[in-house]
Parts: structure tokens; sequence; C-alpha cells
């Protein structure tokens, strides 16, 4: 499963001189944890999050402190640019959703930018992975059975089932190109391509005599 296949692809971005207030008010609004800082060819040139527009802007109340006399507060800076990131992780369209799992895990990041020749083509978050993996079982087994489908060419021979996000494929008449076993590693493929798949099992069909065993693999891996 690629990242465009889960991503969102209606980014609200900001420009490097948008007023920081604004870019707070956008992310208080929508719930968004940061947004994308975008020049006018759309190229990702930072990030703004939560923590950089709270930074340094609640200034200490001075009835709540012993010492009132210290010195003043420096201005924040105003504009998106002196508050942004600009080193910023991003993931290719065309990346491995898994990929981008182990990242959100390992680093601990809540969304990451997607870039597809090099410009901003969407963001991941945790959240979309989150929805690929609740996808109802009915949905996921008409998408994988339309894609077997399509790829044997052979319509009503199969028996796909989905239980959990576990699909289990086998093939109940008709015979196998080139081989059964080249046939259950291309059906293998073909399952962890669906959103919400996260574990497959192709059982061998029985239509032209051939038994042998099945072949198992978590999505995942």
């Amino acid at each position: 499963m690629q990242v465009r296949d889960v991503m969102t692809r209606e980014v609200v971005t900001v420009g490097p001189d948008t007023s920081t207030k604004y870019a707070a008010e956008v992310m208080a609004e929508h719930g968004y944890a940061a947004l994308p800082v975008v020049d006018g060819n759309d190229r990702l040139v930072g990030i703004v999050a939560e923590a950089d527009v709270l930074r340094d802007r609640l200034p200490a109340d001075p009835r709540l402190h012993l010492r009132r006399d210290g010195p003043a507060d420096p201005t924040p800076p105003l504009l998106v640019r002196g508050v942004m990131t600009r080193g910023v992780r991003t993931v290719d369209a065309g990346g491995d959703v898994s990929d981008v799992a182990r990242l959100f895990v390992d680093d601990r990041l809540r969304s990451v930018p997607v870039l597809e020749d090099g410009r901003l083509a969407g963001i991941v978050s945790r959240r979309d992975l989150l929805r690929a993996l609740v996808r109802p079982d009915d949905e996921i087994r008409r998408d994988l059975l339309r894609l077997i489908e399509g790829y044997t060419g052979d319509l009503g021979d199969w028996e796909v089932t989905v239980v959990e996000g576990i699909a289990t494929v086998r093939r109940t008449a008709g015979t196998p190109e080139p081989s059964a076993a080249v046939e259950q590693r291309a059906l293998h493929a073909l399952a962890r391509t669906v959103p919400g798949v996260v574990g497959a099992q192709v059982l061998p069909g029985d239509a032209d005599g051939h038994r042998g065993a099945p072949v198992d693999v978590n999505a995942s891996s």
C-alpha cells in the first residue's frame, strides 16, 4: 500500500510571510497539529507546529510571580518564517505505508508532508493510517476481489473472505496461470496493496486437482 492511497490531499498551507497569529488560528479552529509552509511554486520550505506558535507567546502573569521587575519579554516573531522549522521530514507519495508507520512510531511524529515530483501533494497522519486499518471487512473484500479478477481475468472463480483485516483467497474454478505457485505469489502481492489488509493467506485451489501449502505472509512485511 502506497502513501498516496491513504494521504489527505486537500492540505491547508501557509506561506513564510503569513501572520503567525493567523497560523495559530487555523490550527486551533481545525485541530491541526502542524501546517506545511510553501512558497509561491508550492515548494515545501518548512513546517509550523503548535509548539512553534506557542513559544514565547504567553507572557508570564506578574501577579503570579514574586519577582515583578524582571526584564521585559522580547517581542516574538510576527511572521511564520520566524518560527517555522526548515528541516522538514517528508515522505514520497509512492512510498510504502509501512515505512511511514515505523517513522511515526520511532520518531514520535504525528504527521509528515507528502511530496510528488518535489512539490507538496498531501499530508499523511497517524489518523490516516488508522482510518485505513479500520476499513470495514466487506469493503476490503470487494476491493481485493476486484483486483484479483482484473489481474487474472477469471470472473466468479474466487472465494475471498476478510475477517478483522485478514484476507483469505482461494481459487474455486479455472486453471492457475502460468503456475499455481506464481499465481499465489502474485495474489499475495495484490492483497498487500489493498488499504485495510493487515495479513493475507492464499490457499491452493482444487479446481485443477493441485494441492499444496498455502502462502501466508503478514501484509506489513
